[in-house]
Formats: C-alpha cells, sequence, structure tokens
C-alpha cells in the first residue's frame, strides 16, 4: 500500500471516508498549525483559538463520515472556511468585533537562532522592524488584519482569500489595498518606517 504521506489530500479524504482513521490523522498534521496559527491570530485568546480549532475539526470529520465533502483538490482551504465561519459566529455571540490587542506578540524574536548571522544591531533593528509591522496590523479593522494575514502569513491567493471569507476577489483586494494604505499612513505618522 502506498504511503499515506505521499497521498493527496482527495485521496485521504477518500480513504478516511472508507474507514482509515490514520488518513485523516496525515490531514490532521498537514494542516493543523497553519490553521492554529490562522485561528489564533484572528481570535487573540489561546483558550478561544483551542476551541475553534477543535470545533473545526469536529465539524471536518462530521462532514466527512456524512459523505458531504465534495473532493475540490482544496482540503486546506475548506477547513479554513469552516475556523473562518466559527470565528465569525463566535464573534457575533461576544458582540465584541473591536477589541484590538498589541499586547499578544507570540513570536519571540530574541530567541530565533536564524537571526544569529547578522549582528546585535542588525537583530536589534530587525526586531523592531517586525514588531512595528505588528502593531500597525494589530491596529487595522478586522477584515483588513484578516486579508493582510491570509495573504502573508499563510501565501493564500486573493481567489482562496475570497472563498474562504465569502467575498468577491474585488473585495478581497479592495480590503489589501486598504490595509496598505492604513498601514502607511500609520507608519507616516507615528515615524516608524518613513
Amino acid at each position: 500500500m502506498e504511503n499515506l504521506n505521499s497521498m493527496t489530500d482527495d485521496m485521504l479524504v477518500s480513504l478516511y471516508s472508507n474507514g482509515n482513521v490514520k488518513a485523516f490523522d496525515v490531514l490532521l498534521s498537514r494542516y493543523k498549525d497553519k490553521l492554529y496559527s490562522y485561528i489564533s491570530f484572528i481570535v487573540r485568546n489561546r483558550e478561544q483559538a483551542e476551541d475553534i480549532f477543535q470545533e473545526t475539526f469536529v465539524k471536518a470529520i462530521v462532514t466527512l463520515q456524512r459523505g458531504a465533502y465534495s473532493s475540490s483538490g482544496k482540503f486546506g482551504a475548506w477547513l479554513t472556511r469552516i475556523a473562518h465561519n466559527l470565528m465569525i459566529d463566535c464573534f457575533r455571540q461576544e458582540k465584541n468585533d473591536n477589541t484590538v490587542s498589541s499586547d499578544a506578540a507570540s513570536y519571540d524574536m530574541f530567541n530565533d537562532a536564524s537571526l544569529s548571522d547578522s549582528s546585535i544591531e542588525d537583530e536589534m533593528i530587525n526586531v523592531q522592524t517586525l514588531s512595528d509591522i505588528r502593531r500597525m496590523v494589530d491596529m487595522l479593522p478586522d477584515v483588513q488584519r484578516e486579508v493582510v494575514f491570509m495573504r502573508y502569513y499563510q501565501d493564500l491567493s486573493f481567489k482562496e482569500i475570497a472563498q474562504i471569507t465569502g467575498v468577491s476577489i474585488n473585495t478581497a483586494l479592495g480590503r489589501m489595498r486598504y490595509a496598505i494604505l492604513n498601514m502607511r499612513r500609520m507608519s507616516v505618522e507615528s515615524g516608524i518606517l518613513v
């Protein structure tokens, strides 16, 4: 039998639908990190992110077991769409759409070994620049922040972003354009990246 890790997502979905539980384990391992980072970036609450992450995979399992998943070669985008919808539901329940926190940086750049080839001054400038950019991204409206994250952190196309968020490609492009304009304005106003 062919190695499960070398199979396509659709092949794994088919195997899982036919009772091979290990096939779903491979799918989970392929998408768990990317999906969790997306959820935690948007939600900004660890416990809530973990709940949404688990609920996403529960919904995926139920849909697959019912045979309601239509294979299109976009399993990852489908999972992200489920998570997106769950986050929207969560935000609606809380009625707290505009909460933004810049204190929740989860990345420790000072302990990143990949930065060790440059000088300490270069590292400090790098850290400060990334911190400034992260702060500006955090201050963007939710829909703009989400598009920036999907595009630059998840490397999704605007077509995929539009499908996941349920908007047209032009709307996704417009949100990115306004996000960039807002970040430029913020950088000029604060003297960050002039």
